[in-house]
């Protein structure tokens, strides 16, 4: 049990203390402890001082923590209302004194009663978040493509189905992707929404002083009928050999795609530019189509393989009747909670005409913390895996594989952002 220091202050910040928040923040990723006139000009334009919080030592800054509103996409296409947390530090010499146990209590107990469904994050650390009731519901695979391996065309110019690939600007951007970042997101499990920021940030419209901008390359896949149905942003190094032969990498900054005929001819343009000898895919689906795609899928090799998205349920039964169910059944579960924000006794009755959960007196069939059900909830672990780790007991033989045949996808669930 990580002991508290009460004698150190955890509460939200004041406008005067953003630059000492905003120092303890980069002191606490390594970065520059050093804040500009523009990094607290930047950050103030966007951060919610309420939703912000700081651990004080005197008048100085030793911990962060910010949350700020999110819309998740749970399995079926519901958007769910989520608190996303973010910017979360502590300063060395403030560690184990329950600093980052006080924030959390108290932005998920505000979290609960502004009526949040979940909260989520991107964790840097694995072993940190488990005992806040946050599990890995999402992960991501890096790839590197061998072009001269892949086995694509290499006079391949432009797609076969009709339609085409054009390279735009920025401005562009700005205007069609997030209406097709819409469409992607309301099919994704897992995706979260992008504000206006988001785009003007990643198309530097909006410059941050801490992350030195380099205007990439564009290229909008458009079908015969017009419509926009993919986005790749990537970059390109300039490397030659001795020889004087090209071996350029295209590094992929982000590729969304509505349908499988724009993804394909996205990866296959990104393959066939002149001088480009490597592709590096960027963080992608576990389950992506971009191996399957190439004649040779050998070419492309796993980098990474990580976890992802974390999620926290925080209200149980919106949470499971929030999303879709591929089979039909009935389990009751019982899910324990130390925080004491969603643990209890739930009935949930699913079919793929909708589902009900409900509070129940009944016996329990499965027993699992809630970060185990958080980890299911978007469909990518398997309960059976879970049980046999030891993570989930049964209370019923085979309760699991009701659990997997009720919660499991087709698809597995993805978050393409980072927050």
């Amino acid at each position: 049990m990580t002991p508290r220091d009460d004698a150190l202050a955890v509460r939200p910040v004041t406008e005067p203390e953003i630059p000492d928040w905003i120092r303890a923040l980069n002191t606490g990723f390594l970065r520059t402890p050093y804040v500009s006139d523009d990094e607290i000009a930047d950050r103030s334009s966007y951060i919610d001082p309420s939703r912000t919080l700081g651990a004080f030592d005197g008048p100085r800054c030793v911990a962060t923590f910010r949350s700020f509103p999110q819309e998740i996409t749970a399995v079926g296409g519901g958007a769910v209302p989520a608190d996303a947390i973010t910017n979360v530090t502590v300063t060395v010499t403030h560690r184990r004194r329950g600093l980052l146990t006080r924030m959390m209590d108290r932005d998920l107990a505000a979290a609960k009663e502004r009526g949040d469904v979940v909260a989520t994050l991107i964790a840097a650390e694995y072993r940190i978040y488990g005992r806040y009731g946050f599990g890995p519901a999402t992960s991501m695979t890096q790839w590197e493509i061998d072009v001269q391996r892949a086995g694509l065309d290499p006079r391949w110019s432009a797609p076969e189905d009709g339609g085409r690939i054009d390279l735009v600007d920025g401005e562009d951007v700005r205007k069609l992707g997030p209406e097709l970042h819409e469409r992607l997101r309301r099919a994704q499990p897992g995706a979260i929404n992008r504000d206006d920021r988001w785009w003007q940030v990643t198309t530097g419209a909006v410059h941050l002083t801490r992350a030195p901008w380099t205007e990439p390359f564009y290229a909008v896949y458009r079908a015969a009928d017009g419509e926009v149905q993919g986005l790749a942003t990537y970059d390109c190094d300039d490397t030659w050999t001795d020889a004087k032969q090209p071996l350029d990498t295209a590094t992929v900054r982000g590729l969304i795609a509505t349908t499988p005929a724009a993804e394909r001819a996205l990866w296959h343009h990104l393959c066939s530019i002149d001088w480009v000898a490597k592709v590096k895919s960027g963080r992608r689906a576990p389950d992506d189509l971009l191996s399957l795609l190439l004649p040779d899928p050998r070419a492309a090799t796993i980098t990474t393989r990580a976890d992802w998205l974390w999620v926290r349920i925080l209200d149980v039964v919106r949470a499971m009747e929030a999303r879709s169910y591929e089979g039909e059944g009935t389990l009751v579960f019982e899910v324990l909670d130390g925080a004491q924000l969603a643990g209890g006794r739930y009935r949930l009755e699913a079919s793929a005409q909708g589902a009900s959960c409900v509070p129940t007196t009944e016996s329990a069939e499965l027993t699992l913390d809630v970060g185990e059900l958080s980890t299911l909830w978007l469909g990518d672990q398997s309960a059976v895996r879970l049980a046999a780790a030891g993570r989930v007991r049964e209370e019923r033989a085979g309760a699991a594989r009701v659990a997997d045949a009720l919660l499991r996808t087709s698809r597995r669930p993805w978050c393409p952002d980072i927050f």
